[in-house]
């Protein structure tokens, strides 16, 4: 499946006193990159909360493989990795852009619910906003 890449360049307050970005960053990462990828792939995070829907993370996860520093500019690879209508998973991988080595890879699961905190279906409440997420897989061959 082809991935949507996210270029960021590492920001001096994201390091720490070992002068390498706090882990944490990381997962503020996938979630920029996460957003960028609904956009540009004609499901916007804005439209399903505008519709009065959230995703929240379930589960956060990540394997750090190097140290990103300042100055080091990131391409973050990010992929649907499951859709199953009341959830969704990414996974991400977090590259050098210079040398292209791994730095860190992870996963986030989400859920889908409406404002009063119950779990939907896409499908249901959001048929085209589905049928959209549904389109994308199909032509990526997921």
């Amino acid at each position: 499946m082809a991935q949507t890449l996210y270029l960021r360049p590492v920001h001096y307050y994201e390091t720490d006193r070992m002068d390498c970005v706090h882990h944490s960053n990381y997962i503020r990462w996938f979630e920029e990159a996460r957003v960028h990828f609904m956009r540009e792939n004609g499901f916007p995070y804005e439209e399903l909360e505008g519709a009065g829907f959230v995703s929240p993370v379930l589960n956060a996860q990540a394997q750090y493989h190097s140290m990103c520093r300042f100055g080091d500019t990131v391409e973050i690879e990010i992929e649907i990795e499951r859709y199953a209508h009341a959830r969704v998973t990414f996974r991400y991988q977090v590259r050098d852009k210079a040398t292209g080595a791994l730095r860190c890879d992870g996963r986030t699961s989400h859920c889908f619910i409406n404002q009063a905190g119950r779990p939907v279906l896409l499908k249901k409440v959001l048929p085209d906003f589905h049928r959209r997420i549904e389109e994308y897989l199909a032509k990526e061959g997921a």
